[in-house]
């Protein structure tokens, strides 16, 4: 896969489930560096929405909103923002769609009414079952877990947290740490997607961080670099 320099090239970034909290941070911060988001939704109507509302916040054209489908066929990167119980429906069409591409997730298994917080799937992790269900052939890098949607929509200060990624491919995962970079993030490769719950489960200490301490952006730092 060719690597795409964010600091120098217009990606065009298509975001699944775009129209949430963390989508929609993440394609305002994308878009303020210069790249081209598609927001992509199960409801077209409403991913069109999100894309005006995007573009009138930034001043400027940027973004354009669809359905899911035609998101990961048009996008050159992927990322998947879906809430943990959409995957096994919105991901098996779009197998072909993100063939050969780098499919960044963002997903996390969390259960607030269960006994615990976060509940892994047997595959491991939401990163690792995402890829047992789009193929070895799309390159799933797990990462932006951390990052607070709360932070994510201030687009008026930078992130005081470190971007922790993992993935088996390193091309794909040189693609993630740039888009990580022009965010103004240090970006961290903690090694194979065989890490993705350790990084998927970090967001449940986060949460009960921020509820014991009412915060609404708590993230992480790794020391002694």
């Amino acid at each position: 896969m060719a690597r795409l320099a964010c600091e120098d090239e217009r990606v065009k970034i298509a975001i699944l489930g775009g129209t949430g909290k963390e989508g929609t941070g993440l394609g305002q911060r994308w878009a303020l560096c210069g790249h081209e988001i598609v927001i992509g939704s199960r409801d077209a109507g409403r991913a069109q929405g999100k894309a005006r509302e995007l573009n009138e916040r930034i001043g400027k054209e940027t973004a354009t909103g669809t359905t899911n489908a035609e998101a990961a066929r048009a996008g050159e990167l992927i990322v998947i923002a879906l809430p943990y119980d959409g995957l096994s429906q919105t991901l098996p069409p779009l197998k072909d769609a993100c063939r050969g591409k780098a499919v960044v997730s963002t997903v996390v298994p969390l259960n607030f009414g269960g006994p615990r917080l976060f509940s892994p799937p047997p595959a491991g992790s939401a990163a690792e079952e995402a890829r047992e269900i789009l193929g070895t052939d799309a390159q799933v890098v797990a990462a932006f877990h951390h990052i607070a949607a709360h932070e994510l929509a201030s687009a008026d200060h930078g992130i005081d947290c470190d971007l922790l990624l993992c993935g088996d491919d390193a091309d794909a995962k040189r693609v993630v740490t740039d888009l990580g970079i022009s965010m103004g993030l240090r970006v961290l490769d903690v090694g194979p997607l065989t890490n993705a719950g350790v990084l998927e489960g970090i967001t449940a200490l986060l949460a009960t961080i921020n509820r014991r301490y009412k915060l609404k952006n708590s993230g992480i730092k790794i020391t002694g670099l």
